[in-house]
């Protein structure tokens, strides 16, 4: 017996056809009413800003996860089949191609990754750096770009010399 709750799954995809897997799979759910079964279909991108060769700054959208697609559905033999032969899908991510629905944490997960972060410090602030490479070292911040979610950071090293560093918001606290 099937589970009536619906989770999300995550589809492995050929690499591109991601959006038109995604598509897809939402047009035979609206063609059949099936929503009740089907009820999200995702592939989280984020926002980047990009200089091109002509030195033209471009914004562009990137896949956070290339070559998946993430499906909220209730398991059922019709929602599988739909999922696993639409074109472009390879197969569910799980043991043996079987659709293993992602924990309660893998979701909160993504969804933090996919949100901006609340940016607690302003230009001047001495931070510190809690993740990455650098994580320890400490800097002055110089500037902040909310849309790129990235700060500009002078981090000393142990000889007090600063270099500037552009480091993920979420990888900064405020000393």
């Amino acid at each position: 017996m099937a589970d009536s709750e619906a989770k999300w799954y995550i589809l492995h995809t050929y690499s591109g056809y991601e959006n038109k897997v995604a598509a897809d799979i939402m047009k035979v759910v609206e063609n059949r009413n099936l929503q009740n079964l089907i009820e999200d279909v995702a592939v989280p991108t984020v926002k980047k800003t990009v200089t091109n060769d002509s030195g033209k700054t471009v914004e562009t959208e990137e896949k956070v996860y290339p070559g998946y697609v993430f499906v909220k559905m209730v398991e059922t033999n019709e929602s599988w089949y739909i999922c696993r032969n639409t074109r472009g899908v390879t197969g569910f991510v799980g043991p043996e191609s079987k659709p293993t629905p992602l924990s309660e944490d893998e979701v909160r997960n993504l969804e933090h990754t996919s949100k901006e972060t609340k940016i607690s410090f302003e230009v001047g602030d001495n931070v510190s750096i809690k993740q990455g490479l650098l994580e320890g070292f400490e800097g002055v911040v110089r500037e902040i770009d909310p849309e790129k979610q990235t700060a500009v950071v002078d981090v000393y090293n142990m000889f007090g010399e600063a270099t500037p560093t552009t480091l993920e918001i979420a990888a900064i606290r405020k000393i």
